[in-house]
C-alpha cells in the first residue's frame, strides 16, 4: 500500500511539469526558420541617422537570445524587413511653479516589421514593435535625447525579439 501511495505521489509531482519544454519555444509559423538576415532598417522618422544604431541593437539582442542565427541575406531562411516609423518625445514632468518648462521626457520608438521567407511570403508580421525610456533635461534637450536613444533602442529590440522568438 505504501508503494502505491509513493508511486502516486511521485506521478503527481512529475505531472506538474508536463507542459514545460526544454529548448526553443518558437511560434508555430516560424518553427523551420533557423537563420535570419537583418539588413539596415529604413528610416521614415524625422530623426536622422538612427537606422544603424537601432539595427545593431536588434542584432545584438537576437544574438543574445540565441533562438535565431544572424547570417547574410543569401544564406538566410528569412529576412527581417523593418522601418522606423516614429521617434516621439513627450513631456512627462514639469518644473514646479512653471508648467510650460519640462524636466523629464518620455522617448518612444515605433518600428514596423515583416519577416519574409525565402519564398517571398511573410512568415511573421506585418507587425509593430515599440520601445521607450525616459530622460531628464539638462541644458541641451537634443543632446539629452541623443543620449537616451540607445536605451530606447534596447527596449525596442527586447520587445521585437520577444515577438519573433516567443510569439508575443
Amino acid at each position: 500500500m505504501k508503494a502505491l501511495f509513493g508511486g502516486l505521489a511521485v506521478a503527481l509531482c512529475l505531472s506538474g511539469c508536463a507542459g514545460y519544454r526544454i529548448g526553443e519555444v518558437k511560434p508555430h509559423a516560424l518553427r523551420e526558420i533557423r537563420t535570419i538576415a537583418v539588413p539596415t532598417f529604413r528610416n521614415e522618422s524625422f530623426l536622422p541617422r538612427i537606422e544603424v544604431l537601432i539595427t545593431n541593437t536588434l542584432i545584438k539582442q537576437l544574438q543574445q537570445d540565441g533562438t535565431y542565427r544572424i547570417v547574410s541575406e543569401d544564406k538566410a531562411d528569412a529576412v527581417l524587413q523593418a522601418t522606423i516609423k516614429a521617434v516621439n518625445r513627450v513631456p512627462r514632468r514639469a518644473v514646479s511653479g512653471n508648467v510650460l518648462a519640462t524636466t523629464e521626457f518620455n522617448l518612444g520608438l515605433t518600428v514596423a516589421y515583416t519577416l519574409v521567407g525565402r519564398d517571398g511570403q511573410p512568415k511573421a508580421g506585418p507587425g509593430l514593435a515599440t520601445g521607450g525610456t525616459s530622460f531628464f533635461v539638462g541644458s541641451d534637450v537634443t543632446t539629452d535625447e541623443r543620449q537616451a536613444l540607445p536605451l530606447a533602442a534596447e527596449d525596442l529590440a527586447t520587445r521585437l525579439v520577444s515577438q519573433l522568438s516567443e510569439g508575443w
